[in-house]
């Protein structure tokens, strides 16, 4: 079966809830039978079950290496394959100074946001480069605080410009294997996430409390479809998506 006609395999993580939710759907609908992974078994279903195309709910904490290799040891013998991971799993926590970052929080952003993207990564690429048709694509996560953070925001941006490190390794690692990875930064997509930033405020950085513009998650989604329906010798290396009018371009 050619690469044309058979379904391509891809894995979301973070995918029960906002972001991972709406993009597995929408490459559901673009073709590809998707696993969406996460912690919570409930949420994952309901959105596996919104996604269709035989798409699959597995639990899995990215933060833990035993789990992460469950987690692709299940996609391996059931699909025997994976064509595409969106490393989306993250968390964050609540503005503090820097001097008061409790060092559980610092932990629990990095090894979610960052490790666990490694984790997955190392075993996307473990199946990618046996499987045959050889390679696939790898999509971070980023978002904006890769390149510019927000105030009392140290562990999260720490870790999202540690993604654009690895994104950047991944890709140069992955070309001898057709192993692409690209990474989506995204501004204030409506969320869970960034509901109080753009309901109640959020701290800017000259300490004024602003209410923010945001966008239909929706349009990550299509980028992320676009991004991941790409041929192998093509690549979106990096791509920011944002609310047109956030305090974005010339924060600071």
């Amino acid at each position: 079966m050619s690469l044309e006609q058979r379904s391509r395999i891809a894995l979301v993580t973070g995918a029960g809830s906002g972001i991972g939710s709406v993009a597995s759907v929408a490459l559901a609908g673009a073709g590809f039978t998707v696993v969406l992974a996460g912690r919570r078994l409930e949420h994952l279903e309901a959105a596996a079950a919104s996604a269709g195309n035989g798409a699959v709910a597995l639990t899995c904490n990215v933060r833990d290496p035993t789990s992460v290799a469950t987690l692709f040891a299940e996609i391996d013998f059931r699909f025997g394959r994976l064509d595409l991971l969106f490393n989306n799993a993250g968390v964050s926590a609540p503005p503090t100074k820097l001097e008061d970052v409790a060092f559980d929080d610092w932990c629990s952003v990095l090894e979610t946001n960052l490790t666990g993207t490694f984790l997955c990564t190392q075993e996307a690429f473990r199946i990618m480069k046996r499987q045959s048709p050889r390679g696939g694509r790898i999509i971070n996560n980023g978002s904006i605080s890769a390149s510019a953070p927000r105030p009392g925001s140290a562990a999260y941006t720490a870790a999202k410009h540690g993604i654009t490190g690895l994104t950047r390794s991944t890709s140069l690692d992955g070309r001898a294997y057709d192993i692409a990875c690209g990474q989506i930064d995204i501004g204030n997509a409506a969320t869970e996430m960034v509901a109080k930033a753009t309901s109640v405020g959020i701290v800017q950085a000259n300490g004024a409390v602003e209410v923010e513009p945001s966008f239909d998650v929706s349009h990550v989604a299509d980028a992320v479809v676009y991004m991941a329906s790409l041929p192998l010798d093509a690549n979106v290396q990096f791509m920011t998506v944002m609310a047109t009018k956030m305090p974005f371009i010339g924060r600071g």
